[in-house]
């Protein structure tokens, strides 16, 4: 379909364009996070991985099938280590994503 810049471009089709935007250039055979991916696990992080790891830890990016995470506290970082396993199966289950890897970086929050 051929449309004109005046008329208005569908909301699916605009995301895929941005997540295809997103996936890295040696990325040929398109492997990146599809839109609904990236959307069930931005979108419903809080339902993957529970309230009380949610406060602290946060979705950044989803790079492959590496997710990458900003947790506010080293001991966060640590606890999310030891449950990455838990966490991938949960995110698949919850958000279809196939995570194999989850990068954890601090960031703390400014005082």
């Amino acid at each position: 379909m051929n449309r004109t810049q005046d008329e208005p471009l569908r909301l699916g089709d605009s995301l895929h364009g941005v997540v295809r935007g997103l996936r890295p250039v040696n990325d040929p055979g398109g492997r990146g996070a599809s839109a609904s991916v990236l959307g069930g696990v931005f979108g419903k992080w809080d339902e993957a991985v529970g309230a009380a790891v949610a406060a602290h830890v946060q979705p950044v990016k989803l790079d492959g099938t590496t997710l990458v995470v900003s947790a506010d506290d080293p001991a966060w970082a640590t606890q999310l280590r030891f449950l990455e396993a838990t966490l991938r199966e949960r995110l698949a289950e919850v958000a279809g994503a196939h995570v194999e890897r989850i990068e954890v970086r601090v960031v703390r929050a400014p005082r």
